[in-house]
């Protein structure tokens, strides 16, 4: 995968706010921030160098790259940390206002004709068959229209980070999407199993929200 373009563009938004709570979450000074976020950089333009070129369908190429650089905070760091704490600062660290923003937008759009489609060809797609760093899903509309479930097979996340040695980690990205779906106002999260924590697939569950 070529740095230039979404890897760039991820590192120059998401930069900050990684290096401040290495301070407010790890508990470390301004100058060992500033060390670590020095020494990640090159580890991840390192780690997005080796990744494979996505398909132009593909839907997950954001998820993989904000992986990376997680990996990148990781591998920088001289004590690799609890999935506790990473978990913490993977969220703050994510949810900045751009990303509300993002999240807000796309929550207009879930469970339009529009969003049912683009789900429907995702799961057509099965885009991990091709590139192991991506996601293979089932798309299951709940019987009763209240929304639906992306039923995960395959995960670009585990595999990345098992290749970066770093597999006991993957549960702290896990929790982000409880975060991004609370952030779109539309929907509840709701999930049972987890590919990373040993079951049988990763069920991303969106619930429309009652009407108030």
């Amino acid at each position: 995968m070529k740095y230039a373009g979404m890897p760039m563009g991820m590192w120059i938004l998401f930069r900050k706010s990684f290096r401040d709570r290495l301070v407010s979450v790890f508990g470390m000074n301004e100058t060992e921030a500033a060390r670590t976020t020095a020494a990640a950089y090159p580890k991840y333009r390192e780690i997005i160098g080796k990744l494979p070129e996505f398909e132009k369908a593909d839907r997950f190429r954001m998820n993989i790259v904000s992986c990376a650089m997680l990996s990148a905070f990781v591998l920088a760091m001289k004590e690799k940390p609890s999935v506790e704490k990473l978990t913490d600062y993977y969220a703050m660290s994510m949810m900045i206002g751009p990303m509300r923003l993002f999240c807000r937008m796309m929550g207009k759009k879930k469970f339009s004709e529009q969003d049912i489609r683009a789900m429907k060809a995702t799961a057509a797609l099965n885009a991990a068959d091709r590139n192991p760093y991506s996601w293979n899903m089932e798309f299951l509309p709940y019987a009763d229209g209240s929304g639906y479930e992306a039923r995960f097979t395959r995960c670009g996340i585990c595999a990345l980070m098992k290749e970066l040695g770093l597999s006991d980690l993957v549960p702290a990205m896990c929790r982000l999407d409880y975060a991004m779906a609370e952030a779109g106002g539309v929907c509840d999260f709701v999930r049972e199993y987890t590919l990373a924590s040993g079951g049988p697939y990763c069920d991303c569950g969106y619930k429309k929200k009652a009407a108030k």
